[in-house]
């Protein structure tokens, strides 16, 4: 930690948060990369500022800004909508844009998100001056790129990933030091609807094949199922345990891909602290922001890619929901239409949607 105060010097939380302006836009660092602590300090300014916009992918964690009260000061923007943020979005007091996550770098770095300020967390520098943008970049890297001000939380907790994640401490108006472990997601053993669901996706594998998969039940329950395959790859916006466990088991190789051969290719990671210890200094993990990892064009090149996803609904002519249940906004796009079309392009790619075909105990079809 001594090279943040030799490279640039460490501030209180309170000193780096006070670079925002009424009228400015942040971006904040999303999913278990989310700096609580300069998010906590910002919300404590709440009586001097107004109109402060903060757009972001899901965060994890505690989102203090979007409480009642906080209207004039704050503006949450939600590119993905969690748990945290659901209801402030559906009572209005927060905003949700329906946008695909291959195109929020581009809109970041050049269009109508391109924010002011960016709240980061990262790893301590390298001897070379270079901190890491831990588990996500998704978009995270567009707005370390753009912003005029950017903030870092360093915490030593943060996993140091390979791919396009260096950011030079030079960047930085101001750093905060901070130790703590990042959030978690305790895996849920699949129940026996999701282990047979998974049972048949399965057989849709095909040796060799490149994977995506979303977090879940019936994700983690597929993945149980594909130790016995050959030659698998991972092309996946989300690394998840169920990822860990099937490398583990010699299913993955990489060796096949068409792309990014022999490597990983993720945006972000949520999981145990056995996930972040095994994307820590793996060079086999790559993380790339989301406009590459989600490319149609870079996903359909890819021979047997094949996209696992969930939804929330399928309608009797076919029609898939997976953000919304009713009128109320429940998660967003993300990144599956962008998987869905691009393994649906790729030589011998499928795309499978996957879910109960019942809600609720059996109550609702």
């Amino acid at each position: 930690m001594g090279q943040v105060n030799h490279m640039l010097h460490a501030v209180s939380a309170e000193d780096a948060v006070s670079l925002v302006k009424s009228g400015d836009r942040i971006y904040l660092h999303e999913a278990a990369m989310t700096p609580t602590l300069l998010l906590e300090a910002l919300v404590a300014r709440a009586e001097d500022l107004r109109g402060v916009t903060i757009e972001s992918l899901h965060i994890e964690g505690p989102a203090p800004h979007v409480a009642s009260g906080l209207e004039e000061s704050f503006r949450h923007v939600a590119l993905f909508v969690g748990d945290n943020v659901r209801d402030a979005v559906n009572d209005g007091r927060a905003d949700y844009v329906p946008v695909f996550l291959s195109a929020i770098p581009q809109m970041v770095r050049h269009g109508a998100l391109r924010p002011n300020v960016a709240l980061l967390q990262v790893s301590p520098p390298d001897r070379h001056g270079f901190v890491r943008l831990g588990t996500s970049i998704a978009c995270a890297r567009s707005a370390a790129d753009t912003a005029d001000i950017v903030i870092g939380l360093v915490n030593p907790q943060v996993p140091r990933t390979m791919g396009n994640s260096a950011v030079h401490v030079s960047r930085f108006a101001a750093l905060v030091e901070h130790d703590v472990p990042l959030p978690t997601h305790r895996a849920v053993a699949p129940d026996d609807i999701s282990r047979t669901i998974g049972e048949h996706v399965a057989e849709l594998v095909q040796d060799q094949a490149t994977l995506q998969l979303g977090i879940g039940q019936i994700p983690d329950a597929t993945l149980a199922c594909l130790g016995s395959r050959e030659g698998l790859g991972i092309h996946t916006e989300m690394f998840t345990d169920g990822v860990v466990d099937l490398i583990a088991s010699g299913a993955v190789t990489n060796r096949n891909k068409s792309i990014f051969a022999g490597r990983v290719v993720t945006s972000f990671a949520v999981g145990s602290q056995r996930l972040y210890d095994f994307v820590d200094d793996n060079p086999m993990v790559e993380f790339h922001q989301s406009d590459i990892v989600n490319d149609i064009r870079e996903i359909s090149r890819i021979r047997r890619m094949t996209a696992i996803n969930s939804a929330i609904e399928i309608d009797i002519t076919g029609q898939v929901v997976a953000d919304s249940i009713g009128g109320r906004i429940h998660s967003g796009i993300g990144g599956q239409m962008d998987f869905v079309v691009g393994s649906t392009m790729a030589p011998e790619g499928r795309s499978i949607i996957a879910l109960p075909s019942t809600a609720r105990g059996g109550q609702h079809s």
